[in-house]
């Protein structure tokens, strides 16, 4: 009996470790199986969570995924040791999505914090522009969104005023000193921070001096419109309430009439002069009845 057991213990020790054997080999295939990357095929760093504005970048928050070697995005990161070198911190610059490709352009430089100038494309300028509740859109326009400006201004030193679109399709980078607005709640702030150009950001900074700026909300994708006028004044606001008119039929615009002169004669007035009567034209007429025949004076008094 003692025997058996022993016999029997020996087995399932055999048997187990056999067990192990398998279970290790098949598990090191997987691995490597994994680890392979097919022919045409590279490893390519993605998010694994969902990455928002000025979350630091890290191992257990990235994944490599399998790309086409002629399909990879410029600007992305083929292993840990590019993106992350020697422990140097990273952050997101713009949100990233699950499994989206993490570019250069998305995140900070190498031991590099959140900063607007980084979210700046090359040869782009950050212009702040001063708006409140009016002007900003009630707080309605967040960062990311795409805005017109408008400047409202005395038209060549009279008082009329005109208002000139200055520029279509700007982006937003920031809202005071908020960058994120993530949550899309509506804000309102003092300044908004725009995406310009040099040429652009020396027309925001002139046509603040000379007059009002207006932001206008734009749908996002919407293309620029070149047939926008680019100013309105007070003539236009008449054609618009009048339906099509520049003036109604009914209705005349109001022109001064000039001053009526008087002039008084110095001196005797002259004497009236005195036309006499016409005198009227007479000629005879005769007329026959029978035998008889009278005559008469027929007189023209024609004027």
């Amino acid at each position: 009996m003692r025997r058996q057991t022993l016999i029997a213990l020996g087995v399932a020790l055999l048997l187990g470790l056999f067990a192990v054997y398998l279970g290790n080999v098949f598990l090191s295939r997987t691995e490597q199986k994994a680890a392979a990357v097919p022919d045409g095929m590279t490893k390519v760093a993605v998010a694994a969570v969902p990455l928002d504005y000025g979350v630091e970048i890290t191992p257990d928050k990235i994944r490599f995924a399998d790309y086409p070697v002629s399909s990879v995005p410029p600007g992305s990161f083929r292993s840990i040791s590019q993106l992350l070198p020697m422990g140097k911190r990273r952050v997101a610059l713009r949100p990233m999505l699950v499994n989206e490709p993490i570019l250069a352009n998305k995140v900070s430089g190498e031991g590099q914090g959140a900063s607007i100038a980084a979210l700046l494309p090359d040869g782009k300028r950050a212009a702040a522009v001063r708006i409140n509740d009016v002007s900003g859109v009630a707080g309605f326009v967040q960062p990311n969104d795409s805005v017109d400006v408008l400047v409202t201004r005395q038209a060549g030193g009279s008082d009329a005023q005109v208002t000139d679109l200055l520029l279509q399709n700007v982006r937003v980078i920031a809202i005071d000193q908020d960058a994120k607005g993530a949550d899309g709640a509506p804000t309102v702030g003092k300044t908004a921070t725009l995406e310009v150009d040099p040429l652009d950001a020396q027309k925001l900074a002139l046509a603040q001096q000379v007059g009002q700026l207006s932001l206008v909300l734009r749908k996002p994708g919407d293309v620029q419109d070149s047939t926008v006028a680019t100013t309105v004044s007070l003539n236009d606001l008449r054609y618009s309430l009048y339906g099509g008119a520049r003036y109604p039929a009914a209705a005349v615009p109001y022109r001064p009439t000039a001053p009526r002169t008087t002039v008084r004669r110095v001196g005797p007035r002259p004497s009236p002069v005195v036309r006499a009567a016409p005198q009227p034209r007479t000629s005879n007429v005769q007329i026959v009845r029978g035998t008889e025949g009278n005559s008469y004076e027929v007189g023209d008094y024609g004027s």
